[in-house]
């Protein structure tokens, strides 16, 4: 069984020599990945240097970076974990056995649940995280423990049907909202977390990745859940006419004369809106539900490819 450990790095001299000995210790069996994303401190020698096999992605972002590694890496397992040293490798072994020998094809390293508030020094990220597990599990139906952690594994078949759309820190959404809506087997793992060492400093934008990743979520309900996002829509706008449109009504009864003609006009507007985004929203259905047709088949051609390949 081929095992991958996937590290995307941008300026993680201090702690990515570590983290490359620690899985290669963890998982002597592996073949530890770190692709190096325009760092300007060394990140890539320094990993060389560990035991890791260094390849580039010169296009910015954690989501570009995800989707070279997937492109261009086959494996059985493939296990992502960031290379600042806050998931410790304790739990490698454990995820990359749901992977191989339960089937599942996305282990989640589940930090919520462990020590990352208690960890966490940074108190918007421990804020946001929870407003990001709440909005995507009351959203599409889930009970995901964690949805923005770094630390996952894949299957094959995982990787190779998963379309990554998403340039930075989005992707982890991304993944996660892409295995719930592909009816895809998902596992959780408890592990550990610690708060990154003295020295090295987080890339993430508290303020700015997080509006990102929250246009992320409400981008892909439109795109997952076309019916229920534009029948929504269509609600909110006939509310909203029909809040205008009843004190023009209640005064023509009284009076038999519409004063407020423009507001009578814009109200019927809102209302052919309404209908036209109610119906754009089954017709955009309609369409989903052909596409997920159209994966399942190509989910089949790639276990297909992936048992021959690997002697399944």
């Amino acid at each position: 069984m081929k095992i991958a450990v996937l590290i995307p790095c941008y300026n993680e001299s201090k702690t990515i020599a570590k983290v490359v000995k620690d899985y290669k210790e963890a998982l002597p069996e592996a073949t530890v990945y770190v692709y190096d994303n325009n760092s300007t401190d060394n990140t890539a020698g320094i990993a060389q240097e560990a035991g890791a096999v260094v390849r580039y992605e010169y296009k910015q972002g954690k989501g570009n970076v995800m989707r070279r590694m997937f492109m261009e890496i086959d494996a059985d397992c493939y296990l992502m974990v960031d290379g600042d040293d806050t998931y410790p490798a304790d739990s490698a072994r454990e995820m990359t056995e749901a992977v191989l020998k339960r089937n599942a094809d996305m282990v989640i390293g589940d930090r919520l649940s462990s020590t990352y508030f208690t960890e966490n020094k940074r108190l918007f990220h421990n804020f946001g995280n929870t407003i990001v597990k709440k909005s995507i599990n009351m959203l599409f139906h889930s009970d995901i423990t964690d949805i923005m952690t770094g630390y996952r594994a894949f299957s094959y078949r995982f990787v190779k049907t998963f379309p990554v759309l998403s340039e930075g820190f989005e992707i982890e959404t991304e993944m996660t909202i892409h295995a719930i809506d592909k009816n895809m087997e998902v596992e959780n793992v408890v592990v550990q977390y610690r708060d990154r060492p003295e020295g090295s400093e987080s890339k993430l934008n508290t303020i700015g990745d997080g509006i990102r990743v929250l246009f992320t979520i409400i981008n892909f309900y439109r795109i997952y859940k076309p019916l229920q996002f534009f029948a929504g829509l269509s609600l909110i706008m006939i509310i909203v006419a029909m809040a205008f449109f009843v004190p023009v009504f209640s005064e023509y009864l009284r009076t038999h004369f519409v004063t407020k003609v423009p507001t009578l006009v814009v109200c019927g507007f809102v209302v052919l809106a309404s209908i036209q985004s109610f119906f754009s929203g089954m017709i955009l259905n309609s369409l989903k539900q052909k596409e997920r047709q159209d994966f399942e088949i190509k989910l089949h051609q790639v276990s297909h490819h992936e048992a021959e390949e690997y002697d399944f």
